[in-house]
């Protein structure tokens, strides 16, 4: 989201890229599987491109290589490098497999990397199904791609091995009104599936501020059309899920923590709702008991805790856990570990540890990077 405001706040997505040299440059020396990785999208047009960090016993990252996609980043528009993919989930890591997805939203491809120790091969690179894609789910061996630009497509892929393979007749539209590229504030901003993996929702930001959930066939097509729901507040753009299986949907219009039921009809009830004071509450996190969000226009993390009611509450007096360099976007922690990274727009990815309170210490960060980037996951 940009730093300025629309439709009354200011929604800001701002990035950096990283400078990475042709090919796959790693050390010499690759250590086990054992180490923890935090992987980074570059989103360049002129070549995608994502690099790989080890995880230090301190929490700082470490390079460990740089891999081409075979595909280009894109921006959304207005196309300036404050804008890109104004998504979450770009980048998704499946344990299960191994693998990693990323999109090439330039190319309207998404690439399928193996994970070897520290290392990656890319295994694959396939038509996303649409134009723009933006986002990725993965339930199982089911693979769904969110693609932003025009109407808005989600498309279904089956994992085969370390590849893609698309599911015949699952492309279903979204009816939006985007160009392409999309303009960042109207484009979808998440595909994801319910735990259970039995439904896909979308949120289609200031595009109605809907949340849409398909079912999901056993198959792995979807229903025909999805269930239309408004968001409790405005632009509905990121979201995880909590223990209880409650949907946390990070809204940027008012800066909003909104939690909801999601029922086996499409529909999405008992919003609770905690604003944080703070300005373009976009991407969201869980570590633990623990809900982080990037405060996008204000340069902040804020810190949340859900009650079993569903009920958000902020951390301390005001939720607001730390400052950033300008522009944090997108967010992710390491399994198993009480880490967390931060991109943001002024070209670094900030550490921190994840103290029991729920507060956050600065461990470092990775610095020098250009703007642009966007994407992050970890294994």
């Amino acid at each position: 989201m940009t730093q300025r405001p629309l439709f009354g706040a200011v929604l800001a997505v701002v990035a950096a890229i990283l400078i990475a040299a042709p090919g796959a440059a790693g050390r010499p020396n690759h250590k086990g599987s054992h180490e923890r990785l935090v992987f980074v999208q570059t989103n360049e047009p002129a070549g995608n491109r994502i690099v790989v960090y080890t995880v230090a016993a301190n929490g700082q990252l470490e390079p460990a290589g740089s891999y081409a996609t075979g595909g280009n980043g894109a921006y959304a528009l207005p196309g300036n490098e404050s804008d890109t993919l104004a998504s979450q989930g770009s980048l998704v890591y499946d344990a299960t497999h191994k693998l990693l997805l990323a999109v090439n939203a330039g190319s309207d491809t998404v690439s399928t990397f193996n994970v070897h120790d520290d290392r990656l091969e890319l295994e694959d690179v396939v038509e996303s199904g649409g134009e723009f894609p933006a986002s990725i789910a993965v339930h199982e061996k089911i693979v769904y791609v969110l693609n932003a630009g025009r109407a808005g497509t989600v498309q279904g892929f089956r994992i085969a091995g370390h590849k893609l393979e698309p599911i015949p007749q699952s492309a279903r539209t979204l009816g939006l009104a985007n160009t392409d590229p999309p303009f960042f504030l109207t484009s979808p901003g998440q595909v994801g599936f319910t735990p259970d993996g039995e439904q896909l929702i979308v949120t289609t930001k200031a595009s109605g501020s809907m949340i849409d959930v398909f079912d999901v066939e056993k198959n792995g097509r979807l229903s025909p059309s999805p269930t239309h729901n408004v968001s409790a507040t405005p632009v509905p753009f990121a979201f995880t899920f909590t223990p209880t299986g409650r949907l946390a949907m990070g809204e940027a219009g008012a800066s909003t923590l909104t939690t909801y039921v999601v029922n086996p009809d499409g529909t999405v009830s008992d919003p609770k709702s905690q604003p944080d004071g703070q300005v373009a509450l976009c991407w969201i996190l869980r570590v633990g008991d623990y809900y982080y969000v990037s405060n996008t226009g204000s340069n902040t993390l804020s810190a949340y805790t859900i009650a079993a009611s569903g009920q958000p509450a902020l951390v301390g007096a005001t939720g607001v856990v730390t400052t950033t360099a300008p522009g944090p976007i997108d967010l992710t922690s390491p399994s198993g570990t009480t880490f967390l990274y931060a991109q943001t727009g002024s070209g670094t990815v900030e550490e921190y540890q994840v103290n029991a309170n729920g507060t956050l210490t600065p461990v470092g960060a990775v610095t020098g990077l250009p703007p642009g980037m966007e994407g992050i996951a970890s294994t």
